[in-house]
Protein backbone atom coordinates (compact mmCIF):
# COMPACT_ATOMS: atom_id res chain seq x y z
CA UNK A 1 0.00 0.00 0.00
CA UNK A 2 2.81 2.04 1.15
CA UNK A 3 4.37 1.46 -2.49
CA UNK A 4 1.07 2.60 -4.13
CA UNK A 5 0.71 5.66 -2.33
CA UNK A 6 4.39 7.11 -3.42
CA UNK A 7 3.74 6.00 -7.06
CA UNK A 8 0.38 8.11 -6.65
CA UNK A 9 2.31 11.09 -5.09
CA UNK A 10 4.60 10.84 -7.93
CA UNK A 11 1.88 10.73 -10.76
CA UNK A 12 -0.10 13.69 -9.11
CA UNK A 13 3.07 16.01 -8.93
CA UNK A 14 5.51 14.70 -11.81
CA UNK A 15 7.40 18.06 -11.81
CA UNK A 16 7.89 19.22 -8.15
CA UNK A 17 9.13 15.97 -6.58
CA UNK A 18 11.51 14.52 -8.91
CA UNK A 19 13.63 17.93 -9.15
CA UNK A 20 13.75 17.95 -4.97
CA UNK A 21 14.80 14.33 -4.99
CA UNK A 22 17.51 14.76 -8.35
CA UNK A 23 19.30 17.40 -5.93
CA UNK A 24 19.93 14.76 -3.79
CA UNK A 25 20.05 12.14 -5.93
CA UNK A 26 23.20 14.01 -7.82
CA UNK A 27 24.81 15.13 -4.77
CA UNK A 28 24.25 11.70 -3.18
CA UNK A 29 26.03 10.01 -6.13
CA UNK A 30 28.85 12.39 -6.21
CA UNK A 31 30.07 11.67 -2.96
CA UNK A 32 29.78 8.01 -3.33
CA UNK A 33 31.90 7.59 -6.43
CA UNK A 34 33.82 11.01 -6.58
CA UNK A 35 32.73 11.93 -9.68
CA UNK A 36 29.88 13.69 -10.66
CA UNK A 37 26.55 11.89 -11.57
CA UNK A 38 26.88 12.71 -15.47
CA UNK A 39 30.39 11.12 -15.63
CA UNK A 40 29.76 8.24 -13.91
CA UNK A 41 26.99 7.38 -16.31
CA UNK A 42 28.42 8.36 -19.17
CA UNK A 43 31.69 5.93 -18.06
CA UNK A 44 29.32 3.37 -17.33
CA UNK A 45 27.62 3.52 -20.95
CA UNK A 46 30.80 3.29 -22.23
CA UNK A 47 32.11 0.43 -20.22
CA UNK A 48 28.74 -2.08 -20.91
CA UNK A 49 29.04 -1.31 -24.81
CA UNK A 50 32.67 -2.43 -24.57
CA UNK A 51 32.65 -5.07 -22.20
CA UNK A 52 28.99 -6.81 -22.52
CA UNK A 53 29.91 -10.31 -24.50
CA UNK A 54 33.27 -10.03 -23.29
CA UNK A 55 33.83 -9.94 -19.81
CA UNK A 56 30.32 -10.03 -18.50
CA UNK A 57 27.29 -11.91 -19.75
CA UNK A 58 23.88 -10.73 -18.99
CA UNK A 59 20.23 -12.38 -19.38
CA UNK A 60 17.59 -10.66 -21.43
CA UNK A 61 15.62 -9.79 -18.60
CA UNK A 62 18.96 -7.41 -17.39
CA UNK A 63 20.09 -6.64 -20.56
CA UNK A 64 16.11 -5.29 -21.46
CA UNK A 65 16.26 -3.04 -17.84
CA UNK A 66 19.80 -1.32 -18.69
CA UNK A 67 18.52 -0.08 -22.32
CA UNK A 68 15.15 1.09 -20.72
CA UNK A 69 17.18 3.08 -18.24
CA UNK A 70 19.39 4.32 -21.00
CA UNK A 71 16.06 5.27 -22.86
CA UNK A 72 14.46 7.03 -19.99
CA UNK A 73 17.88 8.95 -19.14
CA UNK A 74 18.18 10.28 -23.29
CA UNK A 75 14.98 10.37 -23.72
CA UNK A 76 12.60 11.35 -20.58
CA UNK A 77 9.36 8.97 -20.13
CA UNK A 78 7.89 6.93 -23.09
CA UNK A 79 5.43 9.21 -25.05
CA UNK A 80 3.28 6.41 -26.74
CA UNK A 81 1.72 8.67 -29.28
CA UNK A 82 5.07 9.89 -30.04
CA UNK A 83 6.65 6.63 -30.50
CA UNK A 84 6.84 4.51 -33.69
CA UNK A 85 4.89 1.53 -34.54
CA UNK A 86 6.36 -1.66 -34.15
CA UNK A 87 6.33 -4.44 -36.40
CA UNK A 88 4.40 -7.20 -35.59
CA UNK A 89 7.65 -9.77 -35.49
CA UNK A 90 9.30 -6.82 -33.57
CA UNK A 91 9.62 -9.31 -30.24
CA UNK A 92 12.53 -7.60 -28.79
CA UNK A 93 11.69 -3.81 -29.49
CA UNK A 94 8.06 -4.54 -27.86
CA UNK A 95 9.92 -6.08 -25.10
CA UNK A 96 12.14 -2.95 -24.81
CA UNK A 97 9.09 -0.62 -24.95
CA UNK A 98 7.20 -2.25 -22.72
CA UNK A 99 10.40 -2.37 -20.29
CA UNK A 100 10.92 1.28 -20.86
CA UNK A 101 7.78 2.38 -20.16
CA UNK A 102 7.21 0.35 -16.87
CA UNK A 103 9.93 2.67 -15.77
CA UNK A 104 7.06 5.31 -15.90
CA UNK A 105 7.55 8.77 -14.66
CA UNK A 106 11.62 8.15 -13.24
CA UNK A 107 13.48 11.43 -13.99
CA UNK A 108 16.48 11.52 -16.47
CA UNK A 109 18.74 11.96 -12.94
CA UNK A 110 17.09 8.81 -11.27
CA UNK A 111 17.47 6.90 -14.58
CA UNK A 112 21.20 7.80 -14.93
CA UNK A 113 21.52 6.35 -11.23
CA UNK A 114 19.37 2.96 -11.69
CA UNK A 115 21.55 2.49 -14.74
CA UNK A 116 24.96 2.85 -12.91
CA UNK A 117 23.43 0.64 -9.19
CA UNK A 118 22.53 -1.84 -11.81
CA UNK A 119 25.74 -2.22 -13.67
CA UNK A 120 27.65 -2.17 -10.44
CA UNK A 121 25.22 -5.31 -9.25
CA UNK A 122 25.75 -6.92 -12.14
CA UNK A 123 29.47 -6.49 -12.42
CA UNK A 124 31.72 -6.27 -10.07
CA UNK A 125 34.15 -4.58 -12.34
CA UNK A 126 32.63 -1.83 -13.04
CA UNK A 127 33.73 -0.30 -9.98
CA UNK A 128 37.51 -1.19 -9.77
CA UNK A 129 37.03 0.38 -13.64
CA UNK A 130 35.66 3.59 -11.86
CA UNK A 131 38.37 3.63 -9.25
CA UNK A 132 40.70 4.13 -11.99
CA UNK A 133 38.84 6.46 -14.12
CA UNK A 134 38.81 8.52 -10.89
CA UNK A 135 42.53 8.42 -9.76
CA UNK A 136 43.66 9.24 -13.44
CA UNK A 137 40.92 12.39 -13.16
CA UNK A 138 41.98 13.65 -9.76
CA UNK A 139 45.83 13.04 -11.02
CA UNK A 140 45.07 15.44 -14.72
CA UNK A 141 43.28 17.38 -11.69
CA UNK A 142 46.29 17.89 -9.92
CA UNK A 143 48.43 18.52 -12.65
CA UNK A 144 46.18 20.82 -13.86
CA UNK A 145 46.50 22.58 -10.97
CA UNK A 146 49.82 22.04 -10.60
CA UNK A 147 50.42 24.30 -13.99
CA UNK A 148 47.79 26.79 -13.41
CA UNK A 149 49.72 27.63 -9.92
CA UNK A 150 53.51 27.27 -12.13
CA UNK A 151 51.54 29.67 -14.70
CA UNK A 152 50.34 31.74 -11.84
CA UNK A 153 54.11 31.86 -10.06
CA UNK A 154 55.64 32.37 -13.33
CA UNK A 155 53.26 35.89 -13.98
CA UNK A 156 54.48 36.66 -10.41
CA UNK A 157 58.27 36.95 -11.06
CA UNK A 158 57.42 37.99 -14.30
CA UNK A 159 56.02 41.05 -13.09
CA UNK A 160 58.39 40.79 -10.30
CA UNK A 161 61.13 41.35 -12.47
CA UNK A 162 59.65 44.13 -14.91
CA UNK A 163 58.57 46.51 -11.18
CA UNK A 164 62.33 45.95 -10.71
CA UNK A 165 63.40 46.74 -13.89
CA UNK A 166 61.17 50.51 -13.69
CA UNK A 167 62.28 50.66 -10.30
CA UNK A 168 65.84 50.52 -10.63
CA UNK A 169 65.53 52.56 -14.24
CA UNK A 170 63.70 55.19 -11.89
CA UNK A 171 66.35 55.37 -9.64
CA UNK A 172 68.97 55.66 -12.16
CA UNK A 173 67.14 58.20 -13.26
CA UNK A 174 66.66 59.77 -10.39
CA UNK A 175 70.78 59.54 -9.78
CA UNK A 176 71.70 61.14 -13.07
CA UNK A 177 68.99 63.59 -12.57
CA UNK A 178 70.70 64.55 -9.32
CA UNK A 179 74.55 64.17 -11.03
CA UNK A 180 73.33 66.77 -13.20
CA UNK A 181 71.68 69.14 -11.90
CA UNK A 182 75.00 69.21 -9.05
CA UNK A 183 77.10 69.73 -12.68
CA UNK A 184 75.05 72.29 -13.43
CA UNK A 185 75.44 74.17 -10.43
CA UNK A 186 79.65 73.51 -10.27
CA UNK A 187 79.24 74.26 -13.70
CA UNK A 188 77.47 77.62 -13.26
CA UNK A 189 79.82 78.93 -10.36
CA UNK A 190 83.31 78.23 -12.26
CA UNK A 191 82.00 78.98 -16.16
CA UNK A 192 83.52 83.02 -16.48
CA UNK A 193 86.82 81.29 -14.52
CA UNK A 194 87.27 78.35 -16.51
CA UNK A 195 86.54 80.64 -19.83
CA UNK A 196 89.15 83.06 -18.90
CA UNK A 197 91.42 80.00 -18.16
CA UNK A 198 90.74 79.02 -21.58
CA UNK A 199 91.05 81.91 -23.73
CA UNK A 200 94.54 82.23 -22.24
CA UNK A 201 95.63 78.68 -22.96
CA UNK A 202 94.06 78.67 -26.39
CA UNK A 203 93.61 82.47 -27.72
CA UNK A 204 90.95 82.77 -30.91
CA UNK A 205 90.54 78.47 -30.89
CA UNK A 206 87.15 78.15 -29.72
CA UNK A 207 87.12 74.24 -30.21
CA UNK A 208 90.06 73.89 -28.45
CA UNK A 209 88.72 76.20 -25.44
CA UNK A 210 85.81 74.81 -24.99
CA UNK A 211 87.27 71.15 -24.98
CA UNK A 212 89.39 72.68 -22.22
CA UNK A 213 86.74 74.33 -20.67
CA UNK A 214 84.84 70.82 -20.20
CA UNK A 215 87.63 68.75 -19.01
CA UNK A 216 88.19 71.34 -16.44
CA UNK A 217 84.48 71.12 -15.60
CA UNK A 218 84.95 67.34 -15.10
CA UNK A 219 88.22 67.78 -12.64
CA UNK A 220 85.90 69.94 -11.00
CA UNK A 221 83.10 67.58 -10.38
CA UNK A 222 85.77 64.92 -9.17
CA UNK A 223 87.01 66.94 -6.52
CA UNK A 224 84.10 67.82 -5.62
CA UNK A 225 82.52 64.25 -4.72
CA UNK A 226 86.13 63.31 -3.38
CA UNK A 227 86.13 66.97 -0.47
CA UNK A 228 82.10 65.18 -0.08
CA UNK A 229 83.53 62.13 0.69
CA UNK A 230 86.50 63.86 2.70
CA UNK A 231 84.26 65.54 4.72
CA UNK A 232 82.37 63.06 5.59
CA UNK A 233 85.37 60.77 7.26
CA UNK A 234 86.51 63.87 8.48
CA UNK A 235 83.28 64.33 10.57
CA UNK A 236 83.86 60.65 11.32
CA UNK A 237 87.54 60.78 13.06
CA UNK A 238 86.48 64.26 14.80
CA UNK A 239 83.55 62.06 16.30
CA UNK A 240 86.05 59.66 16.90
CA UNK A 241 88.63 62.15 18.94
CA UNK A 242 86.00 63.52 20.96
CA UNK A 243 85.07 60.17 22.38
CA UNK A 244 88.97 59.86 23.37
CA UNK A 245 89.48 63.13 24.36
CA UNK A 246 86.71 62.53 26.92
CA UNK A 247 88.11 59.11 28.25
CA UNK A 248 91.87 60.88 28.55
CA UNK A 249 90.09 63.71 30.47
CA UNK A 250 88.04 61.03 32.84
CA UNK A 251 91.59 59.27 32.63
CA UNK A 252 93.58 62.15 33.78
CA UNK A 253 90.80 62.94 36.44
CA UNK A 254 91.57 59.79 38.28
CA UNK A 255 94.88 60.30 38.29
CA UNK A 256 94.88 63.42 39.77
CA UNK A 257 92.87 62.22 42.76
CA UNK A 258 95.08 59.52 42.93
CA UNK A 259 98.18 61.97 43.31
CA UNK A 260 96.21 64.23 45.49
CA UNK A 261 95.68 61.05 48.12
CA UNK A 262 99.53 61.01 47.95
CA UNK A 263 100.37 62.72 50.70
CA UNK A 264 103.68 60.38 52.31
CA UNK A 265 106.60 61.59 51.00
CA UNK A 266 107.87 58.32 50.65
CA UNK A 267 105.75 57.53 48.12
CA UNK A 268 106.07 60.84 46.67
CA UNK A 269 110.07 60.40 46.55
CA UNK A 270 109.08 56.96 44.77
CA UNK A 271 106.75 58.26 42.38
CA UNK A 272 109.41 60.86 41.10
CA UNK A 273 112.08 58.38 41.04
CA UNK A 274 109.57 56.44 38.68
CA UNK A 275 109.07 59.38 36.44
CA UNK A 276 112.56 60.02 36.52
CA UNK A 277 113.23 56.47 35.00
CA UNK A 278 110.49 56.65 32.76
CA UNK A 279 112.05 60.15 31.13
CA UNK A 280 115.63 58.03 30.97
CA UNK A 281 114.00 55.22 29.33
CA UNK A 282 112.23 57.42 26.70
CA UNK A 283 115.29 59.38 26.05
CA UNK A 284 117.60 56.43 25.95
CA UNK A 285 114.74 54.97 23.13
CA UNK A 286 114.54 58.45 21.22
CA UNK A 287 118.33 58.55 20.61
CA UNK A 288 118.30 54.96 19.52
CA UNK A 289 115.75 55.27 17.46
CA UNK A 290 117.69 58.61 15.65
CA UNK A 291 120.45 55.98 15.42
CA UNK A 292 118.56 53.03 13.55
CA UNK A 293 117.07 55.80 11.41
CA UNK A 294 120.09 56.32 9.75
CA UNK A 295 119.63 52.83 8.40
CA UNK A 296 116.31 53.89 6.59
CA UNK A 297 112.50 55.28 7.02
CA UNK A 298 111.04 51.64 8.27
CA UNK A 299 110.67 53.63 11.67
CA UNK A 300 108.74 56.46 10.30
CA UNK A 301 104.96 55.55 10.55
CA UNK A 302 102.63 56.14 7.82
CA UNK A 303 100.45 59.33 7.48
CA UNK A 304 97.35 59.94 6.04
CA UNK A 305 96.39 61.18 2.78
CA UNK A 306 96.04 64.99 3.20
CA UNK A 307 91.99 66.39 2.44
CA UNK A 308 92.27 69.50 -0.54
CA UNK A 309 89.73 71.41 -1.70
CA UNK A 310 89.28 74.66 -3.77
CA UNK A 311 86.41 77.67 -3.66
CA UNK A 312 85.87 81.05 -5.35
CA UNK A 313 85.90 83.96 -2.98
CA UNK A 314 89.57 85.02 -3.71
CA UNK A 315 89.36 88.61 -3.60
CA UNK A 316 88.12 88.38 0.21
CA UNK A 317 91.18 85.98 1.34
CA UNK A 318 93.70 88.00 -0.16
CA UNK A 319 92.41 90.69 1.71
CA UNK A 320 92.60 88.74 4.89
CA UNK A 321 95.48 87.27 4.32
CA UNK A 322 96.83 90.34 3.94
CA UNK A 323 95.50 91.86 6.95
CA UNK A 324 97.08 89.22 8.93
CA UNK A 325 100.71 89.27 7.65
CA UNK A 326 100.37 86.28 5.47
CA UNK A 327 101.72 87.81 2.03
CA UNK A 328 104.97 86.95 0.74
CA UNK A 329 106.63 87.38 -2.31
CA UNK A 330 108.13 84.34 -3.99
CA UNK A 331 111.30 85.38 -6.46
CA UNK A 332 111.99 83.85 -9.56
CA UNK A 333 113.58 80.05 -8.91
CA UNK A 334 113.47 80.10 -5.68
CA UNK A 335 111.41 77.94 -3.17
CA UNK A 336 110.12 79.19 0.16
CA UNK A 337 109.35 76.82 2.78
CA UNK A 338 107.20 77.57 5.27
CA UNK A 339 107.74 75.91 9.00
CA UNK A 340 104.74 74.94 11.02
CA UNK A 341 105.74 73.23 14.03
CA UNK A 342 102.71 71.10 15.41
CA UNK A 343 100.30 71.83 18.58
CA UNK A 344 99.74 69.74 21.33
CA UNK A 345 96.27 70.79 21.81
CA UNK A 346 95.48 70.76 18.35
CA UNK A 347 95.19 67.31 16.13
CA UNK A 348 94.82 68.86 12.73
CA UNK A 349 96.54 71.42 10.76
CA UNK A 350 94.60 73.93 7.81
CA UNK A 351 96.25 75.76 5.29
CA UNK A 352 94.85 77.98 3.08
CA UNK A 353 96.42 79.63 0.10
CA UNK A 354 96.39 81.81 -3.38
CA UNK A 355 98.58 83.99 -5.89
CA UNK A 356 98.32 87.01 -7.79
CA UNK A 357 98.08 86.58 -11.90
CA UNK A 358 100.40 83.06 -11.87
CA UNK A 359 100.64 79.86 -11.01
CA UNK A 360 103.15 78.27 -8.31
CA UNK A 361 104.05 75.01 -7.03
CA UNK A 362 102.94 73.52 -4.32
CA UNK A 363 104.03 70.31 -1.79
CA UNK A 364 103.27 69.15 1.67
CA UNK A 365 106.12 67.43 4.08
CA UNK A 366 106.35 66.52 7.81
CA UNK A 367 109.65 66.68 9.05
CA UNK A 368 110.02 64.22 12.02
CA UNK A 369 111.45 66.15 14.68
CA UNK A 370 110.79 68.29 17.57
CA UNK A 371 110.89 71.75 16.86
CA UNK A 372 112.30 74.05 19.57
CA UNK A 373 109.88 76.63 19.11
CA UNK A 374 106.24 76.60 18.45
CA UNK A 375 106.14 79.95 15.54
CA UNK A 376 105.61 79.46 12.33
CA UNK A 377 109.15 80.48 10.01
CA UNK A 378 109.85 81.41 6.74
CA UNK A 379 112.83 80.23 4.82
CA UNK A 380 114.14 80.97 1.43
CA UNK A 381 116.29 78.90 -0.72
CA UNK A 382 117.25 78.97 -4.08
CA UNK A 383 117.92 75.69 -6.35
CA UNK A 384 118.42 74.56 -9.87
CA UNK A 385 118.65 70.73 -8.62
CA UNK A 386 115.57 68.73 -8.35
CA UNK A 387 116.82 66.74 -6.07
CA UNK A 388 118.43 69.81 -3.53
CA UNK A 389 114.09 70.77 -3.86
CA UNK A 390 113.08 67.74 -2.90
CA UNK A 391 115.20 67.05 0.13
CA UNK A 392 115.89 70.70 0.79
CA UNK A 393 114.70 71.20 4.38
CA UNK A 394 115.20 75.30 4.23
CA UNK A 395 116.60 75.50 7.59
CA UNK A 396 120.44 76.59 8.38
CA UNK A 397 121.05 73.52 10.57
CA UNK A 398 120.93 71.40 7.92
CA UNK A 399 122.24 73.24 4.83
CA UNK A 400 125.87 71.97 3.86
CA UNK A 401 128.43 73.40 1.90
CA UNK A 402 130.08 71.43 -0.61
CA UNK A 403 133.56 71.13 -1.32
CA UNK A 404 136.35 71.25 -4.14
CA UNK A 405 137.36 67.81 -2.70
CA UNK A 406 136.18 64.93 -3.77
CA UNK A 407 136.74 62.80 -0.32
CA UNK A 408 134.20 65.18 1.27
CA UNK A 409 131.31 63.33 -1.22
CA UNK A 410 131.73 60.75 2.47
CA UNK A 411 131.01 63.75 4.79
CA UNK A 412 128.20 64.86 2.99
CA UNK A 413 126.18 62.10 3.26
CA UNK A 414 127.03 61.42 6.98
CA UNK A 415 125.77 65.17 7.60
CA UNK A 416 122.71 63.93 5.33
CA UNK A 417 121.97 60.44 7.57
CA UNK A 418 122.29 62.94 10.51
CA UNK A 419 118.71 64.70 9.53
CA UNK A 420 115.50 64.00 10.77
CA UNK A 421 113.25 62.25 8.38
CA UNK A 422 111.10 63.64 6.15
CA UNK A 423 107.49 62.06 5.15
CA UNK A 424 106.00 63.10 1.69
CA UNK A 425 102.27 63.84 2.32
CA UNK A 426 101.71 66.34 -1.31
CA UNK A 427 104.39 66.28 -3.94
CA UNK A 428 104.90 69.13 -5.77
CA UNK A 429 102.72 70.49 -8.00
CA UNK A 430 101.82 73.34 -9.78
CA UNK A 431 98.09 75.05 -8.43
CA UNK A 432 96.30 77.27 -10.66
CA UNK A 433 95.93 79.27 -7.35
CA UNK A 434 95.65 82.49 -8.88
CA UNK A 435 92.11 81.88 -10.14
CA UNK A 436 90.83 79.91 -6.85
CA UNK A 437 91.68 79.77 -3.64
CA UNK A 438 93.25 76.27 -2.47
CA UNK A 439 92.65 74.79 0.78
CA UNK A 440 93.52 71.46 2.76
CA UNK A 441 93.51 70.05 6.11
CA UNK A 442 95.62 67.16 7.37
CA UNK A 443 95.73 65.09 10.64
CA UNK A 444 98.56 64.90 12.75
CA UNK A 445 100.88 61.84 12.25
CA UNK A 446 102.46 62.37 15.35
CA UNK A 447 105.10 65.18 16.75
CA UNK A 448 106.78 67.09 14.12
CA UNK A 449 107.46 70.27 12.00
CA UNK A 450 104.95 70.18 8.73
CA UNK A 451 106.84 71.95 6.02
CA UNK A 452 104.70 73.94 2.84
CA UNK A 453 106.98 74.35 0.18
CA UNK A 454 105.85 77.11 -2.39
CA UNK A 455 108.18 76.49 -5.71
CA UNK A 456 108.54 78.75 -8.26
CA UNK A 457 111.74 77.57 -9.77
CA UNK A 458 110.34 76.74 -13.02
CA UNK A 459 109.94 80.22 -13.56
CA UNK A 460 112.86 82.19 -14.63
CA UNK A 461 112.23 85.45 -15.02
CA UNK A 462 108.56 86.37 -13.59
CA UNK A 463 108.28 86.27 -9.31
CA UNK A 464 104.86 85.26 -7.49
CA UNK A 465 103.21 87.09 -5.13
CA UNK A 466 101.58 84.48 -2.26
CA UNK A 467 98.96 84.61 0.33
CA UNK A 468 98.39 81.96 2.67
CA UNK A 469 97.16 81.32 6.01
CA UNK A 470 98.13 78.22 8.81
CA UNK A 471 95.84 77.39 11.81
CA UNK A 472 95.34 74.38 14.18
CA UNK A 473 91.92 72.68 14.72
CA UNK A 474 91.21 69.54 16.38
Amino acid sequence: MANKSEITNQKVNPIKVPLETDQGISLSEERKWGLPLKEVYKHGLFFYKDKEGKAMHLSYEDRLKLVAYTQQAAHGPLDTNSAPPLGVLDVIGRDRRAAWQALGQMSQVQAMAGFIHTLDRLCPLFKPYLEAIQKDFEAKKQQELKKAEEEKAHMELQNRIILEKQKQESTKLTEEQQVQRIKDALNAQTYEQFLQYAQQQFPGNYDQQAILIRQLQDQHYQQYIQQLAVDQRLANSNLNYKEESDDENDNEKEEKDCNLNDSDPAIMDNNRAMQTSEKTEIIDYNEESREEESDGDDLVSPVEDARMWTRGDIVQFKESARASGGRLTVGHGETITVRVPTHHRARCLCYEFATDNYDIGFGLYFEWSKSPTSEVTVHVAESDDEDDADDDNDDEEYTIHESADPEMGAERRALSSARPPVSLIVPIYRRDCHTEVYAGSHTYPGEGVYLLKFDNTYSLWRSKTLYYKVYYTQ
